[in-house]
């Protein structure tokens, strides 16, 4: 038995260590935003959260995971309560397809995790490995921009608060 935690949900299951991550999300829980894009961890359209950290879930065996908390775009947010990232993507129409979205999303997030408060490199370095075959690459980085300004807002908010 491997037990993972899953958008916030504990999950125990039957199967080898070895299977990959992606797999198990897409065919055994039924959470299709990780996308098959490459399978070698190139593409960015698997990305998921581990913790804070962005990773490929395509490379990832779900042994490595065990018992840590993964997050997949499902658990980020609702349609009715957006994560401020999904929305400043919804914001900024950076969007064509839709096949990349995740993963830009996912390493946004994590990027924001680590720093609220990135500058114009650490954006496109958290993107740098993330393809995106519509070319909507100008409004992912102005989505990224508005991302980062929500969450200075709401850190600053935070402090104050509770200072």
């Amino acid at each position: 038995m491997i037990a993972l935690r899953v958008n916030g949900r504990d999950i125990e299951l039957s199967l080898p260590s070895t299977t990959l991550l992606l797999h198990v999300l897409r065919n055994d829980l039924g959470l299709n935003a990780p996308k098959y894009g490459c399978g070698l961890a190139e593409c960015g359209a698997c990305a998921v959260l581990v913790g804070d950290t962005s990773v490929r879930s395509c490379v990832v065996p779900i042994g490595a995971v065990a018992d840590r908390s993964v997050t997949t775009l499902e658990g980020l947010g609702t349609t009715d309560h957006l994560h401020l990232v999904q929305a400043a993507f919804i914001a900024n129409n950076a969007a064509q397809c839709g096949y990349c979205l995740n993963g830009m999303i996912i390493a946004t997030v994590a990027l924001l995790r680590r720093d609220p408060r990135p500058d114009e490199t650490a954006i496109r370095a958290a993107l740098r490995h993330h393809l995106c075959r519509c070319g909507t690459h100008l409004e992912i980085l102005a989505a990224v921009r508005a991302a980062a300004s929500a969450t200075a807002q709401v850190t600053a908010g935070a402090t104050s608060e509770h200072v």
